[in-house]
């Protein structure tokens, strides 16, 4: 089987692996296993099936199937795919979309632990966050594997492009994005987070 040497969307393999689809399905299996075992619940805190919210201030976001943090985890598919390519580019593609489904379910496990939910409410403008519903963190691992597809399929401007469209989409938006997400989450910055919350007047 020939590996995917080049950036660009022209790859050689002809299948993914069948190996990956019942993997696929174990990974997902044991998110969801981890996030109940934490006492996420599926449809979070108000109980009951919601396909959108695109108020990041409202109780409702990260509890719905999408949210405008949705746009964040399809970048999560695009930086996976173009650090898998630096890294790892002789491995077959679906093992490296493998590598990043397995990323980011990690992510949404350790998004949801009692550490990183508080450090979100300290350090950024999720003020009152109490994590992620179930059916929200299998959404934003969706939304990743979207982002890689588009990566594996655009040209490297493009892909780019996409990125850069979506995080200054967002900033304009909802005043946050991946880029101060995780500035914010490592580093907080003052006059950042002091500049955020001012979109939430009027809410």
């Amino acid at each position: 089987m020939k590996t995917d040497n080049r950036i660009t969307g022209d790859c050689s393999i002809s299948a993914p692996s069948l190996l990956l689809i019942p993997l696929a399905i174990l990974i997902l299996g044991a998110t969801v296993a981890c996030e109940l075992f934490a006492g996420r619940t599926l449809f979070g805190t108000g109980g009951q099936f919601g396909w959108l919210t695109n108020d990041i201030w409202s109780e409702a976001c990260s509890q719905r199937l999408l949210d405008p943090y949705s746009f964040s985890h399809i970048c999560h598919g695009l930086v996976f795919y173009f650090l898998l390519w630096l890294v790892a580019r002789q491995i077959p593609m679906h093992w490296r979309f493998f590598t990043a489904l397995c990323f980011e379910a990690g992510w949404e496990i350790l998004e949801n632990s009692p550490f990183i939910i508080e450090r979100y409410r300290e350090a950024t403008i999720a003020i009152g966050y109490a994590g992620d519903s179930i059916v929200n963190s299998l959404s934003d691992i969706l939304m990743m594997s979207i982002g890689f597809w588009a990566a594996w399929k655009l040209r490297p401007r493009s892909a780019a492009s996409l990125f850069l469209c979506m995080e200054i989409g967002c900033a304009f938006w909802i005043r946050d994005n991946l880029s101060m997400n995780v500035l914010m989450l490592v580093k907080p910055v003052a006059a950042i987070k002091e500049w955020q919350l001012r979109g939430r007047v009027g809410k």
